[in-house]
C-alpha cells in the first residue's frame, strides 16, 4: 500500500474515533480483555487459551482470504479499542503490522520461538521461488503449541490477575494438539510409500508435511495472487505422474481451477478441498482450529487411498 494511501487511512482511523467516542463502548464488556487476532485460525487458538477470562476476535471474517488483506478504517479502530493484538509474523500479516506503529497497543507475534521453513526449502522449489519464511507455521501442532505459549504469556502480561490460568489453559490445549499430531502421523502412516505425497495448489503444508511424514509438493509458492505459470504446472504433473500420486487437492481460499487442470492431465483424482488460511462458519465444516486438523487428514487419507472421508479415522 502507497504511503499516501496509508497516511490516508491513519487520518480516517483517528477521525472515526473522534467521532464514535463514547458510542464505541458500548455493549462492550470492558471487564474483560478484548484479544484482536489478524484472523480466524488465531482467534481460536486464543479463545482456547483466553477462556472465560478474556474475549478473542478475529479481524478478516470467516472464509477470507489474508494474504494481502488491506485492513480499514473501521479494522484500525478495532485494534484502538483491544486489549491485546495477535499477528502471526513470518510476513503473513504486514498489512496490519505496519500500521499498529500508530496504534499504542500490546502486540505479539504468535509464531516467535518457531524455526521457519523458506520456500526456497520445499521440495520442488525452483530457482525463481523467493526465500522466503513460509508463514504457515500454525498448520503444525507442534508449532501451534508455541502459538499458544505465546498468546498466554501476552495474555499474562495485560491480565496478570489471571496470568496463572492463561498458562493452565495453553498447557491444556497442548494436550490437545499432542493428540492431533499423533492421530496425524498414525494416519500417513497407514499409506503406501508413494502415496504420503500431499499435491496441493499452494505451499501452505510444508510444516504439517515435514512433522507428519508427508512429502509436499505445490503449483505456486505462497502467493495468493500469483497464476499458475506453465512451467509449475509441467512440473506438478511431472510429479504426479512420476509418484503415481493418487490424489490433488486444493485450498479453500484460492482458485482450484490449475489443479483442476493437474488432474485432468495425470488422472489423479480430485481429492478435495483443505482448509488452512481460515475456518468456516459455526455450522461449517472446520468451525476450531481442531476441527480443521481432523477435516485436513481425513480429506488427504481419503483422497490418496480412495475411501469415503467420513469412514477415515485421522
Amino acid at each position: 500500500m502507497s504511503p499516501v494511501r496509508r497516511g490516508a487511512l491513519i487520518t480516517a482511523v483517528v477521525l472515526l474515533a473522534a467521532t464514535l467516542g463514547a458510542c464505541s463502548t458500548a455493549g462492550v464488556d470492558r471487564d474483560r480483555p478484548k484479544v484482536l487476532t489478524t484472523f480466524t485460525v488465531l482467534a481460536d487458538i486464543a479463545g482456547n487459551v483466553a477462556g472465560p477470562h478474556a474475549e478473542a476476535v478475529s479481524l478478516t471474517k470467516f472464509g477470507a482470504e489474508i494474504h494481502g488483506y488491506e485492513p480499514t478504517p473501521g479494522d484500525l479502530h478495532k485494534a484502538m479499542d483491544a486489549s491485546l493484538v495477535v499477528v502471526n509474523g513470518l510476513h503473513l500479516d504486514d498489512w496490519f503490522e505496519r500500521f499498529l506503529t500508530d496504534i499504542d497497543v500490546p502486540r505479539i507475534v504468535a509464531s516467535d520461538g518457531i524455526d521457519p521453513m523458506h520456500i526456497s526449502d520445499i521440495p520442488g522449489a525452483t530457482a525463481s521461488d523467493v526465500d522466503r519464511p513460509n508463514p504457515h507455521a500454525w498448520m503444525s501442532p507442534i508449532a501451534a503449541k508455541v502459538y499458544a505459549d505465546n498468546i498466554a504469556a501476552g495474555l499474562a502480561r495485560v491480565d496478570p490477575d489471571h496470568a496463572d490460568d492463561y498458562r493452565r489453559n495453553a498447557v491444556q490445549y497442548g494436550r490437545q494438539l499432542d493428540a492431533e499430531q499423533q492421530r496425524l502421523i498414525d494416519a500417513v502412516a497407514t499409506l503406501p510409500a508413494n502415496e504420503r505425497a500431499l499435491v496441493s495448489c499452494e505451499g501452505a503444508f510444508s510444516y504439517l508435511a515435514r512433522d507428519t511424514g508427508l512429502t509436499e509438493h505445490y503449483i505456486w509458492p505462497v502467493n495468493s495472487e500469483q497464476e499458475a505459470t506453465p512451467q509449475q504446472m509441467r512440473r506438478t504433473v511431472d510429479f504426479v505422474r512420476d509418484r503415481a500420486v493418487p490424489a490433488v487437492f486444493c485450498e479453500s481460499t484460492v482458485n482450484d481451477a490449475p489443479m483442476r487442470q493437474v488432474q485432468g492431465d495425470t488422472g489423479a483424482r480430485y481429492g478435495g478441498t483443505l482448509y488452512v488460511d481460515s475456518l468456516s462458519e459455526a455450522d461449517g465444516p472446520v468451525p476450531t482450529y481442531l476441527d480443521l486438523l481432523r477435516h485436513d487428514i481425513s480429506t488427504i487419507v481419503a483422497g490418496l487411498t480412495g475411501k469415503d472421508a467420513d469412514h477415515v479415522e485421522p
